[in-house]
């Protein structure tokens, strides 16, 4: 598996697994990245992953480059995985919100949550209408994930 984390060069051509998700902010908070990137190792996945968060987990600091890491990320990950165990004092997911509404129409959104997750009826919404494929465990995300990743060309 070839993981590309937060800010470091993308590779072309464009291709793979784009992790999106509220990142903790707190680094008392655990990412569930680690989680998605066993998970993904296990099933076997060589193809690119993109991770928006730093080798060690969080953030580095740098705003722009950060935004301007994911949106290019975002851009040339074949498939974008949203994975939102949300948790309002922790992990509140407000941008992963605006990234589900930008990519739930593009083809490439899968979306996952876990049962009882806060403020999920509209994203939910929004995957039925634009068909979007929605689960409720990571690992059943991940699945439909790889499973939507065999589907095109430029998928590893």
């Amino acid at each position: 598996m070839n993981i590309l984390y937060a800010q470091e060069a993308l590779l072309s051509p464009a291709g793979g697994l784009f992790l999106a998700g509220p990142t903790p902010r707190d680094p008392q908070v655990p990412s569930w990245r680690p989680a998605a990137l066993a998970a993904l190792a296990k099933a076997g996945y060589t193809g690119t992953v993109y991770v928006p968060e730093d080798r060690n987990g969080g953030f580095n600091g740098r705003y722009d480059a950060q935004v301007a890491w994911e949106w290019a990320a975002l851009e040339a990950a074949v498939v974008v995985l949203f994975w939102v165990p949300r948790d309002l004092a922790t992990l509140p997911g407000f941008t992963t919100n605006v990234e589900f509404g930008l990519y739930v129409r593009s083809g490439k959104a899968v979306l996952g949550y876990p049962p009882g997750a806060p403020k999920m009826r509209y994203l939910h919404s929004l995957a039925d209408r634009f068909a979007c494929p929605v689960q409720h465990t990571l690992t059943d995300t991940i699945k439909t994930a790889l499973a939507a990743l065999e589907k095109t060309p430029l998928s590893r």
